[in-house]
């Protein structure tokens, strides 16, 4: 029951991560914005500390209330091209509060089967991300605040469930004070490179799809398309959950690899989706939405197993910080291709990523 709750907490916090691009038409650097504040967040707490100083579950409901607040902002500046993206930016600073804590509050209880949890929790997120979407399928009118507004009351509910009904567990984790100079260290475990440089080929590809796969389904069906932007994303969700089961008998290399193959033949393919038969472009989608995301955990996995001994917390804080950071660059090129040359080709764009991801990652790290 706990882990639904923890589970349960994240998927409603989680919700705010994409409120503006199903609420919003215009879609130029709202995304980026969000990924631009959640790095900052990340090297914020990294370097004071703030989960290790304060209990993370009180932490988490800080953060939560902070990004409800910031979200619902964006109804107040919706003409205000520029208050929206500092409302965006100020959402990512606060999920860095709720999505690495909310990990570090499932390793507190479940220390043993972390493995498991991982991808439960980020396949809830996964599912957050697109659950603006279903709100926009359900219940629309053009109304963006509608959008905004729900996300932020599930987001503040997501909060309290976690400091009120979960808490902070019997095995918390204590990690290292964040240390700039651990880059020297990083790369000396030739295991550690391959991973994050893995890890960096996936995160290329999947924030870009994310962003972009729902314009892509307003081509393909005009009027349900943000039903199946929805089922996009809860593919994924299956997709992380079913990893984290399959990964405790093939290993999260393995699995990690199997999805980067299957996303990089996705996005060559991708200019052949409009013209297939919908029924069979639709299930393309899906098998794409599903692949995209099932290695994020295992590459979490992998990361924290060869990262150097004494500066684990540091290492991924670093290596998330650049994954993030690679997202800008990837969002706003497929975002300035779509305008420029239309949607059919953009995804190929994409295909480097999880291609270079899958030789990374086989080159150096055993089966």
């Amino acid at each position: 029951m706990r882990l639904f709750l923890i589970i349960l907490a994240q998927f409603l916090s989680g919700s705010i991560w994409f409120a503006a691009n199903a609420a919003f038409l215009d879609q130029k650097f709202l995304l980026s914005a969000v990924q631009a504040g959640f790095i900052a967040g990340t090297l914020c707490f990294a370097f004071f500390n703030l989960s290790d100083r304060f209990s993370p579950a009180r932490v988490f409901f800080a953060c939560s209330t902070a990004g409800a607040i910031c979200n619902l902002a964006g109804v107040l500046v919706t003409s205000a091209s520029g208050m929206l993206l500092a409302s965006r930016f100020l959402c990512g600073l606060a999920l860095a509060g709720v999505y690495p804590v909310g990990m570090k509050i499932a390793a507190s209880w479940y220390p043993k089967t972390l493995g498991r949890a991982l991808g439960f929790l980020v396949g809830a997120l996964v599912l957050a991300s697109g659950f603006p979407y279903l709100i926009k399928a359900i219940h629309w009118q053009g109304d963006p605040g509608l959008i905004l507004g729900v996300t932020s009351v599930l987001c503040l509910a997501g909060g309290l469930i976690q400091v009120l009904f979960v808490g902070d567990g019997p095995s918390l984790p204590r990690g290292s004070p964040f240390n700039p100079g651990v880059v020297r260290h990083l790369f000396v475990n030739p295991q550690f490179t391959a991973s994050a440089l893995g890890y960096f080929g996936h995160m290329w590809e999947l924030y870009a799809v994310w962003a972009s796969v729902p314009l892509l389904l307003a081509v393909m069906v005009p009027t349900r398309s943000d039903l199946w932007s929805f089922a996009f994303f809860a593919a994924g969700f299956l997709g992380c959950a079913a990893g984290g089961m399959l990964s405790l008998k093939w290993g999260s290399r393995r699995v990690a690899g199997t999805a980067l193959v299957i996303s990089a033949l996705c996005c060559l393919i991708s200019p052949a989706i409009l013209y297939l038969p919908l029924p069979l472009g639709m299930g393309l989608i899906l098998v794409w939405g599903l692949a995209v995301v099932t290695d994020s955990p295992q590459f979490s996995s992998l990361n924290a197993r060869f990262a150097p001994q004494g500066y684990v917390g540091s290492a991924l804080t670093l290596v998330n910080c650049i994954g993030f950071f690679i997202t800008i660059f990837s969002i706003e090129l497929v975002t300035f291709w779509i305008r420029h040359w239309g949607i059919e080709t953009a995804f190929v764009l994409l295909a480097p990523g999880p291609i270079l991801g899958w030789i990374w990652l086989y080159k150096k790290i055993p089966g």
